[in-house]
């Protein structure tokens, strides 16, 4: 097990996960309102397995037998990653919050799962993070490696939902207060840019 690689695909996988977004919105909700909560937390975490092996895989593939695209995914990567930084500390210096609604209204699974696969597949930003971003760093890693970098991003994602869905009902009092969530993100703003400086001086 090559358990740095494991780790930087957790951590950076992590980073992108707990984002505020209209998916991680709705698992909480869910999660408070207790209804299908198994299942919304199973979509989300088998879309992101399947999206991040896909990118990885891809990108790989593509990137060992093109020097140019490897520039490019480092520099197109490190971009992304100071952008994606920038946004977390303009929530921090925001006045973002999350509002839960927690309505009694009855969602039939159908419902539940057509939902969150609307949140999930529709949102562009899951293809840029799981395919493009983690697909392109993913590539960058030895062959042998690639695997574990992509155990450990989709094990961020199991962690992540699983807390998030069923540790709804403590996390809900906790981050409808504005602090809790500029806290969070400039936790991730910080990761974001100490790993665009890693993608910006690895060639040199």
């Amino acid at each position: 097990m090559d358990s740095m690689v494991f780790f930087k695909g957790m951590g950076l996988g992590a980073s992108l996960i707990m984002a505020i977004g209209s998916q991680n919105a709705h698992v909480l909700r869910m999660g408070l309102l207790r209804q299908h909560v198994g299942a919304t937390v199973l979509v989300c975490i088998v879309c992101d397995v399947l999206l991040i092996g896909a990118g990885v895989a891809g990108m790989g593939v593509l990137i060992q037998h093109s020097p140019l695209l490897l520039e490019l995914a480092r520099w197109g990567g490190a971009a992304f990653l100071f952008w994606y930084g920038l946004r977390a500390w303009r929530a921090v210096l925001g006045n973002d919050s999350l509002a839960v609604a927690t309505g009694q209204v009855q969602l039939s699974l159908r419902q539940a799962l057509l939902t969150v696969l609307a949140m999930t597949l529709l949102n562009p930003h899951v293809y840029l993070d799981t395919v493009v971003l983690l697909g392109s760093i993913g590539g960058q890693q030895p062959a042998g490696s690639r695997l574990w970098f992509a155990l450990g991003a989709s094990c961020a994602s199991l962690l992540w939902f699983l807390s998030l869905g069923y540790g709804a009902r403590l996390l809900a009092p906790l981050f409808a207060r504005p602090l809790s969530w500029r806290v969070l993100d400039g936790v991730v703003g910080t990761v974001m840019w100490s790993l665009a400086s890693a993608l910006a001086l690895a060639g040199s």
